[in-house]
């Protein structure tokens, strides 16, 4: 997809579900290209806006709803962390960073998909930095591109000012492959959203028929180029 050889793509996401919004059109593109896929989940979502009894069992539930999901789209090794949700500034920077820096030691993935700086969430944000820290471009790192992505219901509800603006430079065609990020995202029932909120399939759907427009497709992912390194 980006060149002859095949890529070992690294998708870092904060919760569960951030992942196949952002870019699970693309992951299945990477996948039907014969390129390995991972993704690290840095959080196992849901402790902030539940204390139910139950928690436990719904983390679960979740846990197992990610993996059908990034299975679906050809993930090979797909890894859930612990890190408290909505709560990631609650610890070191560093901690993160090094979490990150272990898997892409373990990995060596030549192109990482992660969050856009600016969004609302705060996980979403620290992730950025900490993924841009542990990318640092050191001699012989296995690392020649970085992308972020949109999350719907957080890149968009940002604060519009300029240094918040998500400004794609890289669009990839998801025409063949929408069904099947739609198919993904049914996986996590207990995330989306009915429609009109942003976080919905039909929001999902419209944001990729929006985005491909702008670049002549049927349907689109985009995201912002971080880095590249022509080798």
């Amino acid at each position: 997809m980006y060149n002859s050889k095949k890529n070992n793509v690294l998708v870092i996401a904060a919760h569960p579900d951030d992942e196949i919004l952002g870019c699970g059109g693309t992951m299945a593109l990477h996948s039907k290209n014969g390129d390995k896929v991972n993704v690290l989940l840095m959080s196992k979502g849901i402790k902030s806006r539940d204390k139910t009894k139950n928690i436990e069992k719904k983390i679960s539930s979740l846990s197992s709803a990610a993996m059908k999901a990034n299975k679906s789209l050809g993930a090979k090794k797909i890894t859930l962390l612990d890190y408290p949700d909505n709560s990631f500034d609650t610890v070191k920077l560093l901690t993160i960073v090094k979490s990150i820096e272990n898997m892409i030691n373990l990995l060596k993935p030549n192109i990482i998909y992660t969050h856009h700086h600016g969004d609302l969430n705060i996980d979403h944000e620290i992730i950025n930095r900490a993924v841009l820290t542990a990318c640092r471009p050191v001699p012989k790192s296995s690392l020649n591109k970085i992308f972020t992505f949109e999350v719907n219901s957080s890149t968009e509800w940002s604060i519009n000012k300029e240094k918040n603006l998500f400004i794609p430079n890289w669009y990839v065609d998801i025409s063949k492959t929408i069904k099947l990020k739609k198919k993904a995202l049914s996986f996590y029932n207990s995330e989306m959203k009915k429609w009109p909120h942003a976080r919905s399939i039909k929001s999902v759907e419209i944001l990729a028929r929006r985005r491909g427009s702008i670049v002549g497709l049927n349907f689109a992912e985009s995201f912002h180029l971080v880095r590249s390194i022509n080798i």
